[in-house]
């Protein structure tokens, strides 16, 4: 069967493509376009990408999960604009990403990745979706820990909510964005400057949306 690949993004971990194939529109993950010194990092992501999205299935505003063999990880395509194009406005877009975050957690999903405006999209009915579970927690068991990066989840999409609609914000909320989780608080302190120096000279991550480079 013919393809039509638009490449997206290529970078140290692989390449992503758009492919339409027989009609159908997918997103395509190539492990083994990745360096070699990070072909077990980029595995692994993959890998926890496709244990969320098959534990996801069935759920409005998550990719389906349609191949994962190793080496190449297909999903189906979601139409939208990334949030820092879209800019949701409408507090409706808040409410549902809210049910959409329950909905994840309740099956045991944490998305762990949700500071990236671009893993948000406002879809082409306005509504919320939800990309990129390369770090997401998969393990299921709902303990202190799971609770305590389900509580950041929800702190991320508040942030976003006060970029663009501030005015909003319930006073709970408010509560919660001026409390970050501990490790939130150590990260800032310490791992952050390292990971975006990292993030910047390895992969061409060169602002917080982490849109990486085309490699050459």
């Amino acid at each position: 069967m013919t393809e039509t690949v638009t490449l997206l993004k290529a970078d140290e971990l692989g390449r992503i493509e758009r492919v339409e194939r027989g009609g159908q529109l997918l997103i395509r993950r190539d492990i083994a376009a990745a360096r070699w010194w990070a072909r077990w990092f980029a595995r692994r992501a993959a890998a926890r990408e496709a244990r969320a999205l098959k534990r996801l299935e069935g759920i409005d505003g998550v990719p389906r999960l349609l191949a994962w063999n190793g080496r190449v990880l297909e999903r189906s395509y979601m139409a939208g604009l990334p949030m820092q194009q879209g800019q949701p406005r409408d507090a409706a877009y808040y409410r549902d990403a809210l049910r959409l975050l329950a909905v994840l957690h309740r099956r045991g999903i944490v998305h762990n990745d949700l500071a990236k405006e671009p893993n948000w999209l406002v879809r082409e009915d306005g509504s919320p979706g939800l990309v990129d579970f390369q770090i997401a927690w998969t393990r299921g068991r709902r303990g202190a820990l799971f609770r305590l990066l389900a509580r950041e989840d929800l702190r991320h999409l508040l942030k976003h909510k006060r970029t663009y609609v501030a005015e909003r914000l319930s006073t709970r909320q408010r509560a919660i964005l001026a409390q970050p989780a501990p490790h939130s608080r150590l990260w800032r302190a310490t791992g952050k400057r390292l990971y975006k120096l990292i993030a910047r000279k390895v992969f061409g991550y060169w602002d917080n949306e982490g849109q990486g480079r085309i490699r050459r």
